[in-house]
C-alpha cells in the first residue's frame, strides 16, 4: 500500500485562497481534520492489510508528531488567510485600475496586509494622502473596498473623508445635489447640539471666535466584508452617503462609530465586535443589520436614532449593553437575541413594533421611562433576572405580548407601576400560558403588588370563561362531518385531510392541525376560535360534559360580571348598593300601598317623595361605581336585573292580582325588636321572627306614623342582602301573606351569596386580610 512520505506532508501547499476572499479559523481546523482523518483511514487499512500491525502503528504516531510539530510558518498559513503584505508600489497599482461594482469605481485594497502603525508612519501617512486623493475625486462618488484585509494599528475613516461644515450654506462643489441634499437633512440637527455641547462644556472669551465645527463626509460605498482590525477603529463623526457593508467584519480592539451618520442601508450582519463598541449619537436613515453579531465587550448606542428598521436577531452581548435614549422609528428587532449580562433601554422611543421573540435575558433588563407606541413580542422569550417596566409609557394599542414568556417567580422578577404594568401584559389563549399566567400572578403578589396579581386573575379566568364558550359552540375537528367543517372555514381539500389525519391519529389539540399539509397559518388563525379538539364519546356523554360546561360557563361568567373574579371591591360595592335599593322600594311597596277601597290603606306624598329620592341617590351611586370599575358595565347591569327583578316581580303582581283579604291590615308586616337600637352584624339572622314568646315579646310592629319610619325598609333590606343594620327587623309570622314571604327569603338567599363575594373579594384586594383562604 502506497502512504504519504513526511516530506510530501511538509512541502505541501496548505490550500490555495480564492482572490480577494479568505478562510477563517473554522475553515483551517476543518482542513486539519481532514487530514487527520486521511492519515487514520491509511493507517486503519495499512493495519488491517500489513503482516506487522505494530510497524503501521508506529508509522501513524510519527505523521501525527511531525503534523502538529510542523513549523509554525506552516500552521500560520492554515489558521490566517492569505494576505499579501501592501507596499507603496502595490497601493499605487490598486489604485491606478480601481474595480466596477453596480456601476461605481471601487478602490480595490481587499486581500491585504496593511500596516498602520506607529512604527511605520510613513508608509501610513503616504498611504492616507494617496487614498484621500483618489475618493475626495470630483463626479462620480468613488468606493472602498477593505474586504478580506486586516489593517494593523490604528485606522481613521477621518483621514479618508471629505471635510464639510456643520452649519451655513457653504458646501463643497464636489458634492453632487443629492448629496447635498442628503447632508442637509441632518447638519441643522448636528449643529444645535454641536453648538449646545460647546456651550455647556466652555465658555469662549469675549473677541474669540470659536473654530467652525466639522464632520467626515464618506461619498462612496464602503466595504469591509470580513475585513479584520486590529488596532482602534474610529469611525466617529463621519456621515456615510453611500451604503456600507461590513459583513463578518472583526475588530479586535475598540470600535467606535460615535455620531456617525449612515445615510443608506448598512450591514454589519454577523461581525464581531472583540473589545467596546460605540455607536453613541448615530443616525441610521436606513435599514440597518447586526445579526447574528457578537458583541464580546460593552455596547454603547446612547442617543442614537433608528430611522429605519434595526435587525439585531440572532445577537449575542456578553458584556452590559446601553441602548439609552435611542429613538427607534422603524421596526426593532431582537428576535432570538441574547443577553449575558444587563440590558439598559431607559428612556428609549419606539414608534414601531419591537421584536424579542425568544430572546434571553440572564440579567437585569430596564425599560424605565421608555415609550411604546406600537406592541412589544415576547413571545417565547426568556427572563433570567429583572425586568424594569417602572415609569414606562404605553400609547393606546400598545401592550406586551408574552405567551410562552418563559420566567421563574422564585428567581426572577418582573417589575412595573403598581396598577398598570397588568393592564398592558396580553396572552391571547389560555392553553399552553396557564403557569406563565400563574408565575406572574405569584410575581405580583411577591411584590405586593395586589391589583396588579389580580388584574392578571382576571384576565386568566376571562381566557378560561373563552375556553368554555368554545367547549360549548366550537366544533370538535376529531368527530365532525367533512360538512361541518366546511361551514367552519376549511376548504375542500383541507377537510379532506382532516379527515384523513383523524382515521390514523386523534387531534389532541388545535394546533396539531398545523401538522396537515394543506392547512396553512392563515386558514388555523381564522379558524382557531370556533374549533376544538377532544376525543370522541358517547352522545350521552357529550351532552353531559356540554351541560357541565354550560352551568361552570354561566357561574364564571356571573363571578366575572358582578366582581371581576374578586378584584375590585368599587364593582361589587355598586352591585350590592343597586340591589338594596331595588329591594327596599319593593317591601316599602307591598307593606305600604295596600288596597286603595273600600278603606285606603296607602302611604302619604312625603314619604313617598322621600323613598323614590333616597332609592334615586342609592342606585346613582351604585351605577357610577359599577360603570368607573366594570370593564362592560351594560352586561353588568343586565345580569344584576337578571337576578333581582324577575322573580320578585312575578311574585309581587301575583300578590296585587289576588289581592289581600285577612286581618291586622293596618298592621306593618314588618317587626323590630324593640330592646335597643345599635349597629349590628347580622350574619346568622333569618328574616323571620323566633316562635319562643319570651323573645316574640321584644318584637314590635313597624310604626307608620313616624316620619322617618320609612327608614326602616332601608334598614331591612342592608340586614337581608349586606348582614348588618342598625337594628334588628323581621317579618311577623301571623296573617302574612305567602308571598311576601317568598320575596324576602329570595332577597335573604342572595344576601348569602352576595356576603361570601364581598368577604372573597376583601379577601383578594387588602394585603394581608385573609377572610378567605386564598393564595396560589
Amino acid at each position: 500500500m502506497m502512504l504519504p512520505t513526511i516530506a510530501a506532508l511538509q512541502t505541501a501547499p496548505p490550500f490555495d485562497a480564492p482572490t480577494n476572499s479568505c478562510f477563517c479559523n473554522a475553515e483551517a481546523i476543518a482542513y486539519s481534520g481532514t487530514v487527520i482523518c486521511i492519515l487514520i483511514a491509511a493507517s486503519s487499512r495499512a493495519i488491517a492489510v500489513s503482516r506487522k500491525p505494530f510497524y503501521a502503528l508506529l508509522l501513524l504516531l510519527v505523521w501525527a508528531v511531525v503534523f502538529f510539530a510542523m513549523p509554525q510558518p506552516t500552521w500560520a498559513a492554515i489558521a490566517q488567510p492569505d494576505r499579501v503584505p501592501l507596499t507603496l508600489e502595490l497601493l499605487q497599482e490598486r489604485l491606478k485600475n480601481p474595480m466596477q461594482s453596480d456601476g461605481v469605481r471601487i478602490l480595490d485594497l481587499s486581500g491585504l496586509t496593511i500596516d498602520l502603525r506607529s512604527e511605520n508612519a510613513a508608509f501610513r501617512d503616504q498611504f492616507y494622502s494617496l487614498v484621500q486623493g483618489q475618493l475626495q475625486r470630483p463626479g462620480t462618488p468613488v468606493g472602498l473596498d477593505l474586504s478580506y484585509s486586516q489593517l494593523q494599528g490604528e485606522f481613521k475613516i477621518s483621514q479618508l473623508g471629505l471635510r464639510a461644515p456643520l452649519y451655513g450654506q457653504s458646501l463643497s462643489p464636489i458634492f453632487t445635489p443629492a448629496e447635498q441634499k442628503q447632508l442637509q437633512r441632518d447638519r441643522r440637527l448636528l449643529s444645535r447640539l454641536s453648538t449646545l455641547s460647546q456651550s455647556l462644556l466652555s465658555t469662549p472669551d469675549a473677541g474669540i471666535q470659536p473654530a467652525p465645527l466639522q464632520i467626515t463626509v464618506f461619498r462612496g460605498p464602503l466595504k469591509l466584508i470580513q475585513t479584520r482590525f486590529t488596532g482602534l477603529a474610529d469611525f466617529t463623526n463621519t456621515f456615510f452617503l453611500n451604503r456600507v457593508e461590513a459583513q463578518s467584519v472583526q475588530f479586535a480592539q475598540l470600535a467606535d462609530w460615535s455620531q456617525a451618520r449612515l445615510s443608506q442601508n448598512a450591514s454589519f450582519a454577523g461581525a464581531i465586535f472583540e473589545r467596546d463598541a460605540r455607536f453613541r449619537s448615530s443616525i441610521f436613515f436606513a435599514k440597518t443589520e447586526f445579526t447574528q453579531t457578537q458583541w464580546r465587550g460593552a455596547v454603547n448606542f446612547q442617543n442614537s436614532e433608528f430611522q429605519a428598521t434595526a435587525n439585531f436577531n440572532q445577537a449575542l452581548f456578553q458584556q452590559p449593553t446601553n441602548f439609552t435614549r435611542v429613538q427607534w422609528l422603524g421596526n426593532a428587532d431582537f428576535a432570538q437575541a441574547h443577553w449575558q449580562d444587563q440590558a439598559i433601554f431607559t428612556k428609549d422611543t419606539f414608534n414601531q413594533s419591537f421584536f424579542l421573540t425568544d430572546a434571553v435575558f440572564e440579567k437585569t433588563v430596564l425599560f424605565r421611562e421608555a415609550q411604546f407606541n406600537r406592541p412589544v413580542n415576547l413571545r417565547g422569550a426568556s427572563i433570567l433576572d429583572r425586568a424594569e417596566f417602572g415609569y414606562t409609557g404605553f400609547a393606546k394599542g400598545a401592550y406586551l405580548n408574552v405567551p410562552g414568556l418563559r420566567f421563574d417567580s422564585d428567581r426572577a422578577k418582573i417589575i412595573g407601576n403598581p396598577g398598570q404594568i397588568s393592564r398592558v401584559i396580553s396572552v391571547p389563549t389560555l392553553q399552553g400560558n396557564e403557569n406563565l399566567l400563574r408565575e406572574l400572578v405569584r410575581n405580583f403578589r411577591r411584590l405586593e403588588q395586589i391589583p396588579d396579581a389580580n388584574q392578571l386573575e382576571y384576565m386568566r379566568e376571562r381566557l378560561r370563561l373563552r375556553e368554555l364558550r368554545q367547549q360549548l359552540v366550537g366544533i370538535n375537528i376529531n368527530t365532525a362531518p367533512i360538512a361541518q367543517l366546511l361551514d367552519v372555514g376549511f376548504s375542500q381539500t383541507q377537510a379532506t385531510a382532516i379527515v384523513q389525519r383523524r382515521t390514523q391519529q386523534p387531534f389532541r389539540s388545535t394546533a396539531d392541525l398545523l401538522i396537515v399539509g394543506s392547512v396553512d397559518l392563515a386558514t388555523y388563525i381564522n379558524v382557531r376560535d370556533r374549533i376544538i379538539a377532544k376525543e370522541a364519546v358517547t352522545p350521552s356523554l357529550e351532552a353531559l360534559n356540554r351541560l357541565s360546561a354550560g352551568l361552570s360557563w354561566l357561574g364564571l361568567s356571573q363571578l366575572l360580571l358582578l366582581t371581576r373574579y374578586g378584584t375590585d371591591f368599587w364593582l361589587i360595592f355598586g352591585v350590592g348598593l343597586v340591589a338594596s335599593a331595588y329591594f327596599s322600594v319593593l317591601f316599602w311597596l307591598v307593606d305600604r300601598w295596600r288596597r286603595v277601597t273600600p278603606r285606603p290603606v296607602l302611604p302619604k306624598l312625603p314619604e313617598t317623595l322621600w323613598v323614590l329620592s333616597l332609592f334615586s341617590v342609592l342606585s346613582l351611586w351604585g351605577l357610577v361605581s359599577i360603570f368607573r370599575a366594570g370593564d362592560r358595565p351594560w352586561l353588568t347591569i343586565a345580569s344584576i336585573a337578571a337576578l333581582i327583578i324577575p322573580v320578585p316581580a312575578l311574585l309581587t303582581i301575583r300578590l296585587y292580582k289576588v289581592g289581600r283579604y285577612h286581618p291586622m291590615m293596618d298592621v306593618s308586616y314588618f317587626t323590630e325588636e324593640g330592646s335597643l337600637r345599635q349597629l349590628r352584624i347580622l350574619i346568622g339572622r333569618l328574616p323571620t321572627i323566633p316562635r319562643f314568646e319570651l323573645f316574640r315579646e321584644r318584637y314590635m310592629p313597624l310604626l307608620w306614623d313616624r316620619r322617618w319610619s320609612w327608614l326602616n325598609y332601608f334598614d331591612f333590606s342592608l340586614n337581608n342582602l349586606l348582614k348588618f343594620g342598625f337594628n334588628d327587623i323581621r317579618l311577623r309570622d301571623e296573617h302574612l301573606p305567602g308571598l311576601i314571604t317568598a320575596i324576602v327569603w329570595y332577597q335573604w338567599s342572595l344576601g348569602i351569596l352576595y356576603i361570601a363575594l364581598l368577604l372573597w373579594t376583601l379577601s383578594r384586594t387588602i394585603p394581608g386580610l385573609n377572610l378567605l383562604i386564598y393564595f396560589k
